[in-house]
């Protein structure tokens, strides 16, 4: 059997391998990972059961016999990172634009969030909100999305809200991308090692990315989470394994509602309350109705 360096192979959801196309990055520092050809690739919306994949016994089992690739760990997870972190497509870039504009005007606004409350730069419920609503005056089929998953015996339950796009342009394959506006804030640790925490500021703190995107980035970012607390003699949280991350962004989720985007000349009309004519007219005949006064025995 013949070893492929873990330099020169990436593992997807589905335990295949993909040889990392050999075109050229581009140098953007906010883009995200792609490790198909844009011209091959589509995600469409993924519906995760509980039987999620869960990497521990893989890596156990790579553990044994394998004291090269441990001793080069953190160093190849940073080589990983960089050979896939300045890669995009032109839908995502378009979403992202967009998506950092909105977010810089409500930095600029002031600390006055639209819902009233004072917070800095506005509260994350506001903002996705407002990034929806913007992305649908686009053109775009933007909407919210709430994931909610049951607990099991290795992960708690919960629930999070984030943005996607659906884009139907390609008639082979739907293309979904994921918006999420607290991202590196996600793999954060209080008591990581200075290896993990240079992984995870090299992130945008804004991801604007594709599934096979996110789902490549969970993998580096959940093998490094437990590296790091193997390393410190420390327990790993569930909340910091690969099947808990899973679920956040590619669980089950519903897509919300969202209001229909405003016009630029309506943008600023406050809409008035409708009256049925019928209401009125009744209203006003039973206010003038003679009706007499009964004693009650």
């Amino acid at each position: 059997m013949v070893r492929v360096s873990i330099n020169h192979r990436i593992l997807r959801c589905d335990s295949q391998e993909i040889e990392l196309p050999g075109e050229p990055a581009m140098n953007l520092s906010d883009t995200v990972f792609e490790f198909l050809s844009d011209e091959s690739q589509g995600s469409s919306p993924v519906s995760f059961n509980d039987d999620f994949e869960d990497d521990d016994d893989k890596e156990n089992q790579n553990e044994n016999g394998n004291g090269n690739v441990e001793d080069n760990f953190w160093e190849n997870q940073h080589q990983l990172l960089q050979a896939t972190i300045c890669r995009t497509s032109s839908l995502e870039t378009r979403i992202r634009n967009t998506t950092k504009e909105t977010i810089k005007e409500a930095q600029n606004s002031g600390n006055a969030c639209p819902c009233g409350k004072p917070h800095d730069n506005g509260c994350r419920k506001c903002l996705m909100a407002e990034v929806c609503r913007r992305l649908q005056n686009a053109g775009l089929d933007s909407a919210i999305c709430k994931s909610k998953w049951r607990s099991s015996s290795d992960i708690p339950s919960g629930e999070h809200t984030f943005i996607d796009v659906l884009d139907n342009s390609n008639t082979k394959k739907e293309v979904r991308v994921i918006i999420e506006l607290n991202f590196r804030t996600q793999f954060e640790m209080a008591r990581s090692n200075e290896e993990y925490n240079k992984l995870v500021k090299r992130l945008p703190e804004i991801f604007v990315g594709k599934i096979e995107r996110l789902l490549a980035l969970l993998k580096i970012l959940c093998a490094a989470a437990k590296k790091c607390m193997e390393e410190k003699k420390m327990h790993l949280g569930p909340w910091r394994k690969l099947r808990y991350m899973q679920a956040k962004w590619l669980k089950t989720c519903e897509r919300l509602a969202s209001s229909r985007p405003l016009s630029s000349g309506n943008s600023g009309r406050i809409a008035r309350p409708k009256l049925s004519m019928l209401t009125v007219d009744l209203m006003d005949s039973l206010s003038n109705l003679h009706r007499p006064t009964v004693e009650v025995v």
